[in-house]
């Protein structure tokens, strides 16, 4: 009986084994490069993609123009979740991305905040009378959503005092500290904050924030990932958060190559 038990359990542990054994060979990891106004957002979509796949995604945080220069000097990432559509396509032009895979993902919106929560009012009366010292925006020449800050100030015939964060992460640490009153941010950062106040700036005053993908790396896993995101799925979590979906998606991810990816995502993502 003792025998018997013993090779009962030998067996269980070598299924078991077995078992992890198919799991670490079929998962993969996908870096992403992510714009800063997109981290929070995408870590909820990875966090709802762990429920379908084993691969793991690896985001890496920083301005869309600060991971283009990094990516043209051979950033190993699979991903790019850009905050606009011309540092995409810059990369495109140097092919250094995957023909084809350039698409818009989300459309973004502006908002002016504040963690006062009387000094914001419904119009944004509050840039045009100067009751703050300090306007923080991200970086016009790395970030998108600091360019489009200046066409709101330029198109609302404004020049205020302003401090410059690296990215939108940044410029929402000047406001929330201290460093600055208010701060033009991505309405994704403060829609969801239970505290201050904002205003989401008329998309009249700016030009579009087209934000857009591309695959760096043609591997299964990065193009199941990038498939997920355009899923009605990902794309309700983006609205969740302050985005607009875009018109069309028209990325169509290849037939899996055999073994090669959990066979539950072909069946669960519509």
């Amino acid at each position: 009986m003792g025998r018997i038990t013993t090779y009962t359990t030998i067996y269980l542990l070598a299924c078991l084994s077995a078992q992890l054994l198919c799991s670490t060979v079929f998962a993969a990891q996908v870096k992403v490069a992510v714009a800063s106004n997109f981290a929070s957002t995408a870590e909820v979509i990875v966090a709802t993609y762990a429920e379908l796949s084993d691969d793991k995604i690896v985001l890496l945080v920083g301005s869309t123009g600060k991971h283009t220069a990094q990516i043209q000097y051979g950033l190993p990432v699979d991903v790019f979740l850009a905050a606009d559509s011309a540092m995409p396509s810059l990369l495109e032009d140097k092919g250094l991305v995957i023909d084809g895979s350039r698409q818009t993902y989300a459309l973004g919106r502006l908002a002016l905040w504040s963690k006062d929560p009387l000094l914001v009012d419904a119009n944004g009366e509050v840039l045009k009378k100067s009751r703050f010292k300090r306007l923080a925006i991200a970086n016009p020449k790395t970030a998108p959503y600091g360019h489009a800050a200046i066409q709101v100030l330029s198109n609302l015939g404004i020049q205020p005092s302003m401090v410059y964060g690296e990215s939108v992460a940044q410029a929402f640490q000047f406001a929330n500290s201290g460093g600055a009153e208010i701060a033009l941010l991505a309405l994704s950062q403060v829609i969801d904050l239970q505290r201050g106040s904002y205003w989401l700036v008329p998309s009249k005053l700016h030009s579009p924030i087209e934000q857009q993908l591309v695959i760096l790396n043609d591997v299964q896993a990065a193009r199941d990932f990038v498939h997920f995101l355009l899923s009605e799925q990902a794309l309700s979590i983006m609205e969740l958060h302050g985005y607009t979906r875009p018109a069309t998606t028209s990325y169509t991810r290849p037939a899996l190559n055999d073994n090669t990816a959990p066979a539950q995502i072909e069946s669960t993502i519509k």
